[in-house]
């Protein structure tokens, strides 16, 4: 396939998976403080806009836990969300490292992009907010009193093992089901991925709209970009 229909497909299908992974990410909070008695419902989210991951909220009081001692199920509750997420991107990556999916390639297609958004969150989280403060992670951290360091080194070491076989394994098999001999496509497909888990939901957000110190941290986005399009490029892939 041409890399401008593929990039095109792959842009419009990201953009839906994208949308599901912020609507599950705070339907996954609140199911949680659902089930522990935190709240009446489930349903009790605050909805933002899912293209630009913007004006969402699970509807967690977390001062109230915090005021009331149920720490551990604000600990629950904050990162049950990154729980959801690693699970997406491991069985995700199993199942495209399996010959049943690729003999299917539009359903690899959307397990791929699917993987992508997920891995994106785990980014985000993992290499862009653990010293925030706040967020996910930041009510962790509080609820349980550990060292934001503590996230950040055992996340990144996880992080990176998953991202290398996501990028050493997965991404070839798309690469070789929808660009066997179209460098342009494979090229594209590098690119994107590469833009979307680095830079569009973490690197370029936290440069953009973080103040203080904190937006150093989307620098990591910028090089692991880099290092990504440098190390995993197509040549090295055959």
């Amino acid at each position: 396939m041409g890399a401008l229909p593929y990039l095109v497909i792959s842009i419009v299908t990201f953009l839906v998976m994208q949308s599901l992974v912020v609507v599950t990410h705070e339907f996954t909070h609140s199911t949680m403080a659902w089930v522990l008695g935190e709240m009446p419902s489930p349903l009790g989210i605050v909805w933002g806009n899912p293209l630009t991951m913007t004006g969402w909220d699970e509807g967690v009081d977390y001062e109230r836990l915090f005021a009331q001692g149920r720490t551990l199920h604000a600990a629950l509750i904050g990162f049950c969300p990154l729980i959801m997420h690693s699970l997406v991107v491991g069985i995700g990556i199993g199942l495209m490292r399996g010959r049943w999916l690729a003999r299917r390639r539009w359903v690899f297609h959307v397990v791929y992009w699917l993987v992508v958004a997920n891995v994106m969150e785990l980014v985000a989280y993992v290499w862009m907010r653990a010293f925030s403060g706040h967020g996910d992670v930041g009510i962790f951290d509080r609820a349980t009193g550990i060292s934001p360091w503590w996230v950040f080194i055992l996340g990144s070491a996880l992080l990176a093992w998953a991202l290398w076989l996501f990028f050493r394994r997965a991404m070839p098999r798309l690469q070789r089901l929808f660009a066997p001999e179209n460098q342009p496509t494979r090229w594209a497909i590098l690119i994107l991925t590469a833009f979307l888990i680095f830079l569009w939901g973490s690197g370029i957000r936290v440069m953009l709209y973080v103040s203080g110190p904190q937006w150093l941290f989307g620098l990591i986005g910028v090089a692991a970009f880099a290092a990504a399009v440098t190390v995993f490029r197509p040549a090295c892939n055959r």
